[in-house]
């Protein structure tokens, strides 16, 4: 187990300890290698912010010490990896994918459930936004939706269904009064995703960078504002590893500063962001 502290070395400010060329260069080759993630010199800070309180918390006066941490402790590997693979999500995140979404599903053969993958969902906002979409979209008809992160964190977060209003503003009012619960009393300025939502949506951790589980076939997989961290190598990797996942004729959706070109020949482009396979 983790201990709750660590010998201290000379006391770290309250910013934290500063981090040298080789800690950095080390924490970058340590997070590549566990999660495909490329950190330019510019993300330097971003390691820096993320990491300091964890650092302040363990009584670590610096980065060295806390990569003897990361070696030693299995579970302070999987908090490093939360602390520097979160990214900003909202509900209905770049809206012209929905509104592919909303013009494709009618269009999808009725034989079998359409399943839609959200497949680096944070802390939920992505595939809630999926699962009020395809209700509104399937009354009546099987549908599924999984959302997977590498961060076990986040995934907790997510499956509560539970954020403040303040994150919620893209949620179209309809859908609002119809799958959210507004929170009063001790839980005023919170929003509650509904509990017959929430039970259409598994959540599941899953490291993109490593074989994937067989979770069967997808109409849809959404892998947004995520290939923007990966190297060219590490892209081809990742796509080979989710194609099989994705039906023939499905959809693969990035986020609109990403693209595939290059990647892989089995998809082609339909739209900026959006590939079909076959």
């Amino acid at each position: 187990m983790m201990p709750a502290r660590m010998q201290a070395a000379p006391e770290a400010g309250a910013a934290g300890p500063a981090i040298t060329d080789a800690e950095f260069n080390t924490l970058r080759d340590w997070l590549y290698s566990h999660a495909g993630i490329s950190l330019t010199p510019a993300k330097r800070p971003l390691v820096t912010s993320r990491l300091a309180r964890r650092l302040r918390e363990l009584e670590l006066g610096t980065y060295t010490q806390y990569l003897r941490a990361l070696a030693d402790h299995a579970e302070e590997r999987q908090l490093a990896l939360d602390l520097l693979t979160t990214n900003e999500t909202y509900f209905f995140r770049e809206p012209a994918h929905f509104d592919f979404l909303r013009r494709l599903v009618p269009q999808l053969p009725a034989g079998q459930p359409v399943r839609v993958w959200s497949a680096a969902c944070s802390t939920g906002e992505e595939p809630y936004s999926i699962a009020m979409t395809l209700s509104e979209l399937l009354p009546g008809r099987p549908w599924a939706v999984l959302g997977t992160d590498i961060s076990r964190r986040v995934l907790e977060a997510a499956r509560s269904g539970h954020y403040r209003l303040a994150r919620t503003s893209g949620i179209p009012q309809t859908l609002l009064q119809r799958y959210c619960l507004k929170g009063v009393g001790a839980q005023e300025g919170t929003l509650l995703v509904n509990r017959a939502l929430r039970a259409r949506v598994e959540f599941e951790p899953v490291n993109l960078n490593a074989p994937l589980p067989d979770f069967g076939t997808f109409d849809v997989i959404f892998l947004r504002n995520v290939m923007i961290y990966f190297d060219d190598a590490t892209k081809r990797d990742v796509i080979a590893r989710m194609l099989p996942l994705l039906r023939p004729s499905g959809h693969f959706i990035v986020g609109h500063s990403e693209s595939l070109n290059g990647i892989t020949s089995e998809l082609r482009s339909v739209s900026p962001s959006i590939y079909r396979r076959g």
